[in-house]
């Protein structure tokens, strides 16, 4: 089936611009809904977990503690690595799933690190940017999380620059904090763009 990959820093609006193309019927597949599904209390990710990391990263609910998690991997490496060896196999496997099952005109994939990940530009057939300034990602998830702006910074230093982003897109859809009207406008006529790739004879 014909697949768009959506991404977008942290702070861009992935999931509002995602809910909008649902809207119009088409299937969505958000890695980071996997993730948390994974690392949610019974989730396959944790015994994995606890058996790498210890009990100090699992809630009292048997559940990630994302709080203990992120503190950890953002000050050593090798952590981020041992916790992406776990997570990232079953992630791609769910959403493998989840592609092989979805139905709709076209499907969409809300990948946050795609350009990160380095292979999934090769696994859709066109890359959807969502782009906004960071200063504007700050406000938001400053605004959002109530995260000091010095965390959000450090968050956004470890993904991709916006530069790259852009330069790996197919298409863009600036989100610079226009309504929302104006933004399912966009998307609309993304949408309607993407039916007509969609419904075209493939190679």
């Amino acid at each position: 089936m014909f697949a768009i990959g959506l991404t977008g820093g942290i702070g861009s609006g992935k999931t509002t611009v995602a809910d909008l193309f649902a809207a119009h019927g088409v299937t969505i597949i958000d890695t980071d809904q996997i993730a948390h599904r994974i690392t949610a209390p019974n989730g396959a990710a944790m015994p994995l977990i606890a058996r790498e990391f210890g009990p100090a990263f699992v809630a009292p609910d048997g559940s990630l503690d994302r709080a203990a998690m992120r503190a950890l991997v953002f000050t050593d490496d090798s952590a981020r690595a041992r916790l992406e060896a776990i997570t990232h196999p079953l992630i791609r496997a769910e959403t493998d799933r989840e592609r092989q099952a979805a139905t709709g005109p076209y499907q969409m994939v809300v990948v946050p690190l795609l350009v990160e990940s380095g292979n999934w530009k090769s696994r859709v057939d066109r890359v959807l940017v969502v782009d906004c300034s960071v200063e504007t990602q700050i406000a938001r998830v400053m605004r959002r999380n109530a995260f000091a702006r010095e965390q959000v910074l450090a968050i956004v230093a470890r993904q991709a620059t916006r530069e790259a982003r852009l330069a790996a897109a197919d298409d863009v859809l600036v989100n610079e904090d226009a309504p929302l009207d104006v933004l399912d406008a966009r998307v609309r006529q993304l949408h309607t763009h993407y039916l007509s790739l969609a419904n075209a004879p493939r190679p």
